[in-house]
């Protein structure tokens, strides 16, 4: 499976991946979906698996890992990784979800992460999730259009637009419908929303369910220059690690290294979690594979060594309106090319090393790219990068897609640039550092 042919393409794929991807659980199963059709096998944690070449993925909750092992791969063979993660902020559904008053049915929401408030406001939303049953069994669910975070009418707030100051607990819980708390359930709406199943709500154990948008991704822009979608932080990523591990599958390529796609959740909130960057999942996965090519402890160390991650998150564009808050020597510019993106307090993981070995990668597949170091008086986030060289000893170098508008429900990137670190992946998943 080559990488699409044109930006376009690219561009229209990542958007249907979103679509179907309103949950971190939701992006695992696509992405799993997809991988299946390209010839990957599934593979269970509870099962031994064998050894050898071939494609093969897991998912463990919201994450997912894939991998290629070539023909030739022995005890010792490095991996090159594509770290990304599955999670976006959003809001999480409370246990006691349905509430509401004077005629209003509301949903009970936890803030999940980092979003901007105020994108939230006055769209058409949906619930999406899984719902695990009393027996263990799990569904996905995912309702249409239901709620909404209505703002409140400039006439009753004349300074509204000298500042807008919402309150997490009092403000943010959106409207779903008119009635009596009392008299209705939000559960049975996600139990009826579970796709070729009938689901009893009584036997609903547990929930992990989140808000997304609804309004479907769109290429604008005076010549089309632009793509709006939810997710973009960090879809663009896993949905390019996708595409690079499919393409790579399929080329045939003989010897290199392991190739893997880490897609992580969690990452919004720290990533502690089992299916979390700062959990065991990648490391098992390398264990069990290194395993399966008969490597020694000893061994297995050298392949460490021996690997590299590209650590492919969201970064930021320079904001015409708001130059000053950017680093005044470096302003990256959407279709300039994907991030190389630095931070002298590792807040980044990239080092002289990996800024080499990534501009190798670039010139080598004709794609341009661009540095991006935040200003002094405004720290920049951090990324999977660190924790995964911390936890690994593996050599890593941040990268990523430039957006406008990180953290709203809807953001914004270039749709050059989304192909381009497709691209740089596909070759980075075959060369050796």
């Amino acid at each position: 499976m080559p990488l699409p042919s044109s930006a376009a393409d690219h561009i229209q794929d990542l958007g249907a991946y979103v679509s179907a991807s309103p949950s971190s659980f939701h992006a695992a199963h696509e992405g799993g979906r997809r991988l299946e059709e390209a010839g990957f096998v599934r593979l269970d944690e509870l099962q031994p698996w064998e050894g050898g070449a071939g494609s093969f993925f897991v998912i463990r909750d919201g994450a997912l890992i894939a991998w290629v092992v070539p023909e030739g791969a022995g005890p010792a063979t490095g991996f090159n990784i594509l770290g990304a993660h599955t999670d976006s902020p959003s809001f999480k559904l409370k246990p006691k979800p349905t509430t509401g008053a004077h005629g209003w049915l509301q949903a009970g929401v936890e803030i999940y992460g980092g979003p901007l408030l105020n994108s939230w406001l006055d769209r058409e939303l949906r619930l999406a999730g899984r719902l695990v049953m009393l027996d263990g069994t799990e569904h996905l669910t995912a309702t249409g259009p239901l709620l909404r975070f209505a703002q409140l009418a400039i006439h009753l707030d004349r300074a509204v637009n000298e500042g807008l100051a919402l309150d997490k607990q009092r403000h943010m819980n959106p409207v779903w419908g008119l009635g009596n708390p009392t008299d209705s359930d939000l559960l049975g709406v996600l139990a009826a929303s579970v796709a070729g199943a009938s689901v009893d709500t009584g036997q609903i154990g547990g929930y992990d369910v989140v808000i997304a948008d609804t309004q479907a991704p769109a290429v604008f822009g005076g010549k089309g220059e632009f793509f709006a979608s939810g997710r973009l932080d960090n879809l663009s990523a896993t949905h390019a690690g996708l595409a690079a591990l499919a393409a790579h599958a399929q080329s045939g390529s003989q010897g290199g290294p392991i190739a893997v796609l880490a897609a992580f959740d969690h990452e919004e909130i720290g990533s502690n979690s089992r299916s979390g960057a700062c959990g065991p999942i990648l490391e098992d996965v390398l264990v069990r594979i290194s395993d399966g090519l008969g490597a020694t402890v000893s061994q297995r160390r050298q392949a460490l060594a021996a690997s590299f991650c590209l650590s492919a998150d969201a970064g930021h564009a320079v904001h015409p309106n708001y130059p000053e808050r950017h680093d005044p020597a470096n302003h990256p510019v959407l279709n300039g090319g994907p991030l190389l993106k630095i931070n002298a307090n590792q807040r980044y993981a990239t080092d002289a090393f990996g800024a080499a070995f990534w501009a190798r990668l670039c010139g080598e597949a004709g794609v341009p790219y661009q540095e991006f170091v935040s200003n002094n008086v405004v720290p920049c986030g951090s990324t999977i990068g660190p924790l995964t060289a911390t936890r690994l000893g593996i050599r890593t170098v941040d990268v990523g897609v430039p957006l406008l508008s990180m953290h709203s429900a809807r953001e914004l990137c270039g749709v050059e640039d989304p192909r381009r670190l497709a691209a740089v992946t596909e070759l980075f998943f075959r060369t050796a550092a």
